[in-house]
């Protein structure tokens, strides 16, 4: 306890503390975030633990003002605040989805709604939260092709597939954003853009939070579970921090409650999932640097480029891998490669006088000394070849930023992803050096 509890030693106390480091720039005094917090107040939300703050290794976040326990609620916010296909129904677009038909799905509601809201501008309830969202974002559906093209595999397939969703969700929605022409002076194919709908598409991917709604016959089959939470969406990623997340029906609030201790005057962290680095730039546009969860993937095409193309068992071998799932999901990681990787390995590096055995390898047991060696030898091959290719990127990417200078937030990205892997595929090298050496 402090002795001296007078003015003189609070004063001292305030000096003291004020000089201690902080991770984080308060931004509380910014003209969006005085609205922001206003606008939540009005609705019921008048949270005081949490400041809105700038740091320097995750950018816009969340500052604690008081230190949370495990088990304690650090969040959370009225059902009025979030934004949900019910505010979209309660609002001038409920009627006109109500009619139309095919019906639209839960998704292009959200999105629909945003992107009017966004055009009405000033005239919008929903401006004090607009004004905080991203105006840009780094989901590979955003990606300019040439940098899409510098992402491993299989990302930059799933990139693809994400941009083409994206697309033909645009396509299939224009009737319906047609039907809306009435309520603008604009046409609506400029309002309701592609551009605008990939933002809108990337706003509900990367912030809502997951929150189940009852089927409504007025929209498609699809699921309803989308709900965006303003303030709450601050809340950056950690992969090193778990919580509980999700709507309480007696308080009728999200409320988000933590498993670990946070100090005061820190950033607080949620967790979004068990994401590896390719997922979580995936999905949400970033990387997770040291991220435990993160491996670097090995297709079935890399498999076969590093095998026997003579072994005449070879095709029954990738048939009993496909039956058994093992041709995905082949990682090397931080603590090298995955038992997926090496029992893939080992079975198609079984030799003729071996195969019957290969219920063995899958089993975990060890059939022989030498394809042991084999398999270990082939990883490391494969290891090898995949730091040749990252370096190889990593330098297209340092050409890149001197030339293409738009890019470079962009290049940013998929460098620090490279570089996790490299270092990650560096680790395994230095295991499976030690394996081989150990078997030989």
């Amino acid at each position: 306890m402090w002795k001296n509890r007078g003015r003189t030693s609070r004063k001292r106390r305030r000096k003291q503390f004020s000089r201690l480091p902080s991770n984080g720039v308060n931004q509380s005094h910014i003209l969006e975030y005085i609205q922001l917090r206003k606008w939540l107040k009005e609705r019921g939300f008048d949270d005081r633990n949490l400041r809105p703050a700038q740091f320097s290794d995750t950018g816009r976040g969340l500052m604690t003002t008081k230190a949370f326990q495990a088990g304690e609620v650090i969040i959370s916010l009225p059902e009025k605040c979030l934004l949900t296909t019910g505010t979209v129904l309660s609002s001038y677009l409920g009627e006109k989805i109500a009619k139309w038909k095919p019906p639209i799905s839960p998704l292009i509601a959200l999105c629909t709604f945003l992107i009017a809201e966004k055009y009405a501008g000033e005239r919008s309830v929903w401006k004090p939260y607009l004004d905080i969202l991203p105006k840009t974002y780094t989901c590979p559906v955003c990606l300019d092709q040439e940098v899409v093209r510098l992402l491993p595999e299989p990302l930059r397939r799933k990139a693809q597939e994400q941009r083409t969703v994206v697309q033909e969700l645009y396509t299939s929605s224009k009737s319906f954003f047609s039907s809306l022409q009435s309520w603008f002076t604009e046409n609506v194919e400029t309002v309701f853009n592609y551009d605008a709908l990939q933002w809108a598409w990337c706003t509900i991917n990367t912030r809502t939070v997951y929150m189940k709604h009852s089927q409504r016959e007025c929209f498609s089959r699809e699921p309803d579970v989308y709900a965006l939470a303003p303030y709450l969406d601050l809340l950056n990623h950690s992969p090193n921090v778990q919580v509980k997340a999700a709507f309480n029906e007696q308080t009728r609030c999200y409320e988000i409650r933590t498993e670990s201790h946070c100090r005061r005057h820190e950033e607080l962290f949620i967790c979004y999932g068990p994401h590896d680095n390719q997922r979580l730039l995936l999905e949400y546009g970033f990387v997770a640097i040291n991220n435990p969860q993160s491996g670097v993937y090995v297709s079935a095409d890399i498999l076969l480029k590093h095998l026997f193309s003579a072994d005449k068992q070879r095709n029954m071998k990738l048939s009993i891998l496909k039956d058994h799932n093992l041709l995905e999901n082949l990682t090397f990681g931080r603590d090298g490669p995955s038992w997926r990787l090496l029992t893939a390995l080992k079975l198609l590096c079984l030799g003729t006088d071996e195969f019957t055995y290969w219920k063995k390898v899958l089993l975990g047991d060890i059939i022989s000394a030498r394809n042991e060696e084999r398999s270990l030898n082939i990883a490391a091959k494969i290891c090898f070849s995949l730091i040749e290719e990252t370096q190889h990127v990593l330098h297209q990417i340092s050409q890149m930023k001197k030339d293409k200078v738009n890019f470079e937030n962009q290049l940013a990205l998929v460098e620090v992803l490279r570089l996790e892997d490299l270092t990650i595929l560096q680790t395994s090298a230095e295991i499976l050096y030690n394996l081989r050496t150990a078997v030989t």
